[in-house]
C-alpha cells in the first residue's frame, strides 16, 4: 500500500550516523516513508569525537544555504508524489530544516536542538514549527530565541537537558526528555497528518 507522507530527516554536522539512522527507522514503523538526504556527500560519517573537524567540512564544503537548496529541490519533488511532506532536523540539519520552512506545501517542520537558528531569525515558516531547545547553549541566551520566535505557528519546548539530549550516542543524552520530545514529535505529525487534506 503507498503511503501518503514522507519525512525527510537532516542529520548534523556529522552525517547520517546511527543516531539519524535509528531517527529514520523509528519514523518508519510509524507510517512514513523517509528520505535522508547525505548532505555532507561523503560515505563515512564524522564521529563525535571529530566535532571540529565535522564542523569545519560542514562550513566549508556544504554551509546551511547550500543546503536548504538541496532540501528545497528534494521537498518540490518529495511534493510530486506525497500528499503530506515533513521534516525533522537534528542541530544543523534543524537549521536547514527552519530555513526550508518557509516553502510552499510542507505540512509540518520538527527541529532539535537548533543552535544556529538565532542567526536567521526573520525566516516566517509557512508551516506548523515545533522546537525543541536544551536548557543553555554555550554560544547564546536560549530564553531571548524562544521569545524571539513567538509566532502562532510555531511552538517551541524546552527541556532541562543539553544540546543533543535525543541522542543516545551523545554524552549529553537525557532519556528523560528524549523519551518526551519523541511523544511529542509523534503527537505533532499524527495532528499534522489528520488535518491534512486528504
Amino acid at each position: 500500500m503507498a503511503r501518503n507522507a514522507v519525512a525527510i530527516v537532516l542529520h548534523e554536522i556529522y552525517g547520517i550516523n546511527q543516531h539519524i539512522e535509528g531517527i529514520c527507522r523509528k519514523l518508519s514503523v510509524k507510517g512514513l516513508d523517509i528520505q535522508c538526504p547525505n548532505l555532507l556527500g561523503r560515505a563515512a560519517p564524522f564521529t563525535y569525537e571529530q566535532e571540529s573537524e565535522a564542523y569545519t567540512f560542514f562550513m566549508k564544503h556544504v554551509g546551511f544555504h547550500k543546503a536548504a537548496e538541496q532540501v528545497k529541490a528534494l521537498i518540490a519533488a518529495c511534493k510530486q508524489k506525497y500528499k503530506q511532506v515533513f521534516l525533522i532536523g537534528f542541530s544543523a540539519g534543524a537549521t536547514v530544516a527552519w530555513l526550508c520552512s518557509e516553502e510552499a506545501g510542507l505540512t509540518g517542520t520538527i527541529g532539535f536542538y537548533s543552535s544556529r537558528i538565532r542567526n536567521y531569525l526573520h525566516i516566517s515558516a509557512a508551516c506548523p514549527v515545533l522546537l525543541f531547545f536544551p536548557s543553555e547553549e554555550p554560544s547564546f541566551q536560549v530564553s531571548e530565541v524562544i521569545k524571539a520566535l513567538n509566532h502562532p505557528l510555531i511552538h517551541t519546548i524546552q527541556y532541562e537537558a543539553g544540546h543533543g539530549f535525543s541522542d543516545p550516542f551523545s554524552s549529553n543524552y537525557d532519556q528523560a526528555s528524549a523519551e518526551k520530545a519523541w511523544g511529542d514529535t509523534l503527537t505533532f505529525i499524527s495532528k499534522r497528518m489528520a488535518a491534512a487534506p486528504v
